[in-house]
């Protein structure tokens, strides 16, 4: 193995009197290292052998967790080439825009949500000359990270105009925009977006379980109704590394 693979798995070991099986041990040992970056930009992952030689294990043994992390499609398995770790890459089009929630759900991809906060904040200047209102008045504020079962991929900041109506004490786990339809009779119908690169400050870096300094993709995102009233003020801060945003452009 490489010398930087040989100092990780040095800090991990198994336990032969721990009541958990060898080989979920092992799979978690080796979702560690599934996240380095060496391996999600495409170097090949330790081999059988190799492992079970710094572990002390057998080899059957990594193979069993090994198949498991393969099952989840975590790890990419190639005869006569190696194994690899799986790309969880998400690309969305901007040609046409819905809930993400709703945008996921039709690519057929599984999203999770880690967290979700939502709290009543004074507004920024920024904040309030958008909405039209006061310095410091009461906005509600919504923050949400999500992602798949490999880990976080994109943490959502939203801000939510007073006249909207909302208490804070909604089911924000559902589509947002449904229910600001259904519930406060409220329609979402214009999306003006700002797309930037910028990087991941210790704050970031620890919500989306990546590197000080790795390559971040903002979007701004200001949610219109009909009347191109502004309804959401709205903060997306993606992996850079799992997440594409392709545009389709036909000529005129």
């Amino acid at each position: 193995m490489y010398k930087h693979t040989e100092e990780l798995m040095e800090i991990f070991s198994v336990n032969h009197e721990s009541p958990l099986p060898l080989h979920v041990q092992v799979e978690n040992i080796l979702r560690h290292l599934i996240s380095e970056s060496e391996y999600q930009n495409g170097k090949l992952f330790p081999n059988e052998v190799d492992i079970a030689k710094r572990l002390g294990i057998s080899r059957n043994t990594v193979r069993q967790a090994i198949n498991k992390l393969v099952y989840e499609q975590l790890l990419i398995r190639k005869k006569g080439v190696g194994t690899k770790v799986a790309k969880n890459n998400i690309t969305t089009k901007l040609n046409k825009w819905s809930s993400f929630t709703l945008e996921m759900h039709e690519k057929g991809v599984a999203f999770k949500n880690y967290t979700i906060k939502a709290e009543w904040v004074l507004s920024d200047p920024e904040v309030s000359e958008l909405f039209g209102i006061s310095l410091h008045s009461k906005v509600l504020k919504l923050e949400r990270l999500r992602g798949l079962d490999v880990g976080p991929i994109v943490h959502f900041v939203s801000y939510f105009h007073p006249r909207v109506g909302l208490t804070g004490e909604e089911d924000f786990s559902k589509p947002l925009y449904e229910m600001l339809e259904r519930d406060y009779h409220t329609v979402v119908a214009i999306s003006k977006e700002e797309i930037c690169a910028t990087i991941a400050d210790e704050g970031l870096a620890g919500i989306l379980h990546t590197k000080v300094g790795d390559p971040i993709l903002l979007r701004k995102r200001k949610v219109c109704d009909p009347g191109d009233r502004l309804i959401e003020y709205n903060l997306g801060y993606y992996r850079a590394d799992r997440f594409t945003y392709a545009i389709d452009i036909a000529r005129g």
